[in-house]
């Protein structure tokens, strides 16, 4: 009997030709959409609006910053757990991250940019913004699909109204002889989506349904991991499920990635009526999506990671 093909992520093409409504290709994108997301949980989008330039200036910008002193990065504190600097941590020692709130606009950039440098930083404030803008676009139209394909559209501004966006610049050095290579531990997404955009270092790897880990690789400059995080798993009733992800480095070179989380602010998720049936039962009751990120974050809540945490907090 023939050995099963390998796993790989769809890749899909966003173009003038199938990203907006009424275009020649949009019902197409629509249905490959989300049969990637309903079989993965994510999918490799190329958006041909992040140019080589924009790509280039990004990670120029993330290697300036991640040169700052320590001292200086450990001052990127939040109020809200899990959205500040994360690093030195000795189960996962080739990690380091920041977080930008409110990433998709240039006074939130601009508060982190004061506390990493003197009087901020201009032209880094200036390239994020304009990668970030990108990805916030590429995930509303991402979002617009989901909604048109399963027949939902009407809630469309009431999610993408109350969506507030993280930006997560993380740094994974390469592994020295006889340390671990894993970089970033198994876990879900706690966001309702998440676009993530790496340099040309590979390291980022999907679990499928059957269980198998196989590697998301050959990324281009224009390559965007669309992922739908646990916020949108109970949003779907689970018709989309938050796909498991780790970091494993296998190179000699350091790993740069840009990831955008959106998190739902001042409004209550709940589960469309249309998604909910006899043979479709409703599953999650309707939740707070910053006090489910508490509720993960605390200690006590440790034995939940491992990918029943939101089946935890608001299971039905």
């Amino acid at each position: 009997m023939a050995s099963p093909a390998p796993h790989k992520l769809p890749v899909i093409e966003f173009t003038a030709n199938n990203s907006k409504r009424g275009a020649t290709s949009w019902y197409k994108a629509c249905n490959e959409v989300v049969s990637a997301l309903e079989m993965y949980g994510c999918f490799v989008a190329v958006y041909d609006k992040i140019s080589e330039e924009t790509h280039n200036g990004v990670f120029e910008q993330l290697e300036s910053l991640f040169d700052c002193p320590l001292e200086t990065k450990v001052q990127n504190k939040a109020t809200k757990p899990l959205f500040g600097y994360v690093g030195q941590i000795p189960m996962i020692p080739l990690h380091e991250s920041m977080g930008i709130y409110n990433s998709n606009t240039l006074e939130g950039i601009h508060e982190f940019a004061k506390i990493m440098w003197p009087g901020g930083n201009d032209e880094f404030s200036e390239k994020i913004l304009t990668y970030t803008k990108l990805s916030v676009e590429l995930e509303r139209i991402v979002f617009e699909m989901v909604l048109e394909k399963y027949g939902v559209g009407k809630y469309y501004e009431s999610i993408v109204g109350s969506a507030n966006y993280l930006c997560r610049v993380m740094k994974y050095r390469e592994a020295k002889i006889g340390e671990n290579k894993v970089a970033f531990l198994s876990h879900t997404d706690k966001s309702f989506m998440s676009t993530i955009h790496q340099n040309q270092v590979d390291g980022l790897e999907i679990q499928a349904k059957d269980g198998e880990w196989f590697a998301v690789d050959n990324l281009s400059t224009s390559s965007v991991v669309v992922m739908a995080g646990d916020a949108f798993m109970a949003w779907s009733n689970d018709r989309v499920k938050s796909p498991r992800h780790r970091v494993t480095m296998n190179g000699k070179t350091s790993r740069y990635s840009i990831g955008l989380f959106s998190f739902l602010e001042n409004v209550m998720v709940q589960t469309p009526e249309e998604f909910i049936d006899d043979d479709c039962p409703q599953l999650y009751k309707p939740f707070d999506h910053l006090n489910f990120v508490e509720f993960y974050s605390k200690k006590e809540n440790l034995a939940l990671k491992d990918g029943n945490a939101i089946r935890n907090y608001c299971g039905l």
